[in-house]
C-alpha cells in the first residue's frame, strides 16, 4: 500500500486568496516579541503566509529530497511534523547531516521564555521535536530559560516572578523525556553568576563589540525609548549556540582563563519557531567573526499551533481560552475545545451533509494532524470531513480524546519530577553521548602533527585558518606551562 499524501494543515495562504492586497489590509507581523496575523478590508484575521515568510527572510523550505536524505542518513522516518510540513524551514540542515555521516559532535540548542507558570501545549511542540532529534542523532543538548529576558521584555513581570516561572517551565520540560546524561538546562538568570558561565559572558561581550545598535534595531524594531537591558540581550542568546560557551560539557575546565577554539569550531542545530529567526540571522552573519570563529548555526522551523479561536491567532499566556495547558484537567480540556475551538463545518447539519466541512480551517482538525500519529487514519479524517460524512460534534470527540491522552500522560510524567531531579539537570557538568555509531564518511580533519587538525566545515577559509592559528597557540602556551611547572618541581 502506497503512503497517503500528508493532509493539509494549514488554511489557504495569503497568495491563494488574492493576488493583490486587499485596500486597507494589514500585513502579518512577525518577530521574537509580538505576531500578528495579516487582516484583510473588513478586518477578518486571515492565516499565517509560512511560505512569505521564508520567502522574506530567506531561508529553504523543507522538501522531500531533504527528507529523503534524513531518512538515508539517519536511518529514522522523518517526524511526523516533517513529514506533514509543520516544521516547514531550514538554514543549513543539510550541512548538519554531512556532520552526522561523518561522525563529528554538534551541539542541539533550544530555550524557552517563562512567562507562567505552566506551559501550553503548544510550548511543548518544539520540546518535543528536539527530544525526538535528541534520540535520533544521540548529541549533547542544551535548553536556555530566558528568564532575564521576560523580565526585560514585559513590565509587569519581576525577574524574581521570571525565575521562579523558570523552575516551573523547566519541570515541566523534564517531564517530556529528556535524557539526563545528555542534557543541560539552564536559567540565565542563575546560570551568568555561575562559576560556570565565565566563557559563555566572555563570548557574550566579545560579540556584543561586532554588533552595532544599528543591526539589532533593524532585526528587532528597537528605538530611542528601549531599554539597554532589551539591546543587549540578544547578544547573551546568540552566543548560547556556541559549543565554547560550555566548555564543562565537553570535559574542558570551566575556569580555564583561555576558551577553547575546538569547541567554538563545533556546529550547532537550532529547532525553533519561525518568529525566533532574526535572532539566529544576526548570529549567522557574526559568528565567523569571533575571535575563536564558529560555523554558522543551522535552524529547523515550526509553523505555529494556532489558538483555539482559529487561524491566524497564536496561543497566548494572557488568554486561558487560547489555549490548551499541561496543568488542564480533563473536563477544561473537554470544554475548551468543545465552546472555544473554530470549527470548519456548515452552519447546519444539513448544509454539512451536503456541502461537507472544511478541515483547512477546523481547529480540532489542525491539532489531530500534530498529535495524532496515524497518517492513514489522520487522512481518513480530513476526507470525511470533507465530504460531510464526518460532523464537527465528532471531529471534537477525536480531539478531545488524542488531547487528553496527552496531557494526562505528561502530568503522570510531570508528578515525578522533584526538586532534586531539576537540580540534576542544571547542575554544571560533563555530559554522555554516543552520536552516529556507524559513520559512512570520513571526518572532516587533515592530520597535520599529533593532536593538531583543521577545524570543522561550516567556517570560511580565512576563519579556519585563524581557528587554527589560535588553537595551535593555546597548545604552545599550555606545552610551556606545563613545562615550566615540571621544572619549577624538579
Amino acid at each position: 500500500m502506497t503512503e497517503p499524501e500528508p493532509p493539509s494543515v494549514a488554511a489557504l495562504s495569503l497568495s491563494e486568496t488574492a493576488t493583490t492586497e486587499p485596500k486597507g489590509a494589514s500585513e502579518q507581523e512577525i518577530n521574537p516579541w509580538d505576531v500578528q496575523a495579516a487582516t484583510d478590508d473588513q478586518g477578518n484575521v486571515l492565516a499565517f503566509d509560512y511560505e512569505a515568510i521564508s520567502k522574506k527572510w530567506a531561508t529553504n523550505l523543507i522538501d522531500k529530497a531533504l527528507l529523503e536524505r534524513f531518512e538515508r542518513v539517519t536511518g529514522h522516518k522523518p517526524h511526523r511534523w516533517l513529514r506533514r510540513g509543520l516544521f516547514f524551514s531550514h538554514r543549513d540542515l543539510d550541512r548538519i547531516l554531512d556532520t552526522y555521516e561523518r561522525g563529528e559532535d554538534f551541539l542541539l540548542y533550544t530555550g524557552r521564555g517563562p512567562s507562567s507558570g505552566s506551559m501550553h501545549i503548544g510550548h511543548t511542540i518544539p520540546f518535543e521535536f528536539t527530544k525526538w532529534l535528541q534520540d535520533v542523532f544521540d548529541v549533547p543538548l542544551v535548553i536556555m530559560l530566558t528568564d532575564d529576558e521576560k523580565a526585560l521584555f514585559k513590565e509587569s513581570l519581576t525577574f524574581e516572578d521570571t525565575l521562579k516561572f523558570a523552575y516551573e517551565n523547566a519541570k515541566d520540560i523534564i517531564a517530556l523525556g529528556f535524557d539526563l546524561k545528555k542534557t543541560f538546562i539552564y536559567s540565565d538568570i542563575k546560570f551568568y553568576g555561575s562559576g560556570g558561565a565565565g566563557h559563555f559572558v566572555t563570548n557574550a561581550l566579545e560579540f556584543s563589540k561586532l554588533i552595532t545598535f544599528n543591526q539589532v534595531r533593524g532585526a528587532f524594531g528597537f528605538d530611542a525609548s528601549t531599554n539597554t537591558g532589551r539591546i543587549f540581550f540578544p547578544s547573551f542568546q546568540c552566543v548560547a549556540a556556541f559549543g565554547s560557551s560550555y566548555p564543562f560539557i565537553w570535559g574542558e575546565d570551566p575556569q580555564s582563563d583561555t576558551r577553547f577554539a575546538k569547541l567554538a569550531a563545533i556546529p550547532c542545530l537550532i529547532p525553533c519557531a519561525i518568529d525566533q529567526d532574526p535572532y539566529f540571522r544576526l548570529v549567522r552573519d557574526n559568528a565567523n567573526r569571533m575571535r575563536f570563529p564558529s560555523p554558522k548555526p543551522a535552524l529547523i522551523h515550526s509553523k505555529f499551533l494556532t489558538a483555539l479561536q482559529g487561524a491566524g491567532g497564536k496561543m497566548s499566556a494572557s488568554n486561558p481560552n487560547s489555549a490548551i495547558y499541561m496543568s488542564d484537567s480533563e473536563k477544561q480540556i473537554k470544554n475548551k475545545i468543545n465552546k472555544h475551538a473554530f470549527s470548519g463545518g456548515q452552519e447546519t447539519l444539513e448544509l454539512h451533509r451536503e456541502l461537507g466541512g472544511n478541515p483547512d480551517i477546523d481547529v480540532p482538525y489542525q491539532y489531530l494532524t500534530y498529535f495524532e500519529d496515524d497518517d492513514e487514519k489522520l487522512q481518513g479524517f480530513y476526507d470525511a470531513y470533507k465530504k460531510g460524512d464526518m460532523l464537527t460534534g465528532e471531529m471534537k470527540k477525536e480531539c478531545v480524546d488524542v488531547m487528553i491522552a496527552y496531557v494526562r500522560k505528561f502530568q503522570e510524567a510531570r508528578s515525578k519530577v522533584t526538586d532534586e531531579i531539576l537540580a540534576e539537570y542544571m547542575k554544571i557538568r560533563k555530559l554522555e553521548w554516543k552520536g552516529n555509531p556507524h559513520p559512512t564518511k570520513p571526518k572532516n580533519t587533515e592530520t597535520k602533527a599529533e593532536g593538531e587538525t583543521k577545524p570543522a566545515e561550516g567556517l570560511s577559509k580565512n576563519a579556519a585558518k585563524k581557528a587554527a592559528k589560535l588553537e595551535e597557540l593555546r597548545k604552545k602556551k599550555e606545552a610551556a606551562a606545563a613545562a615550566a611547572a615540571a621544572a619549577g618541581k624538579s
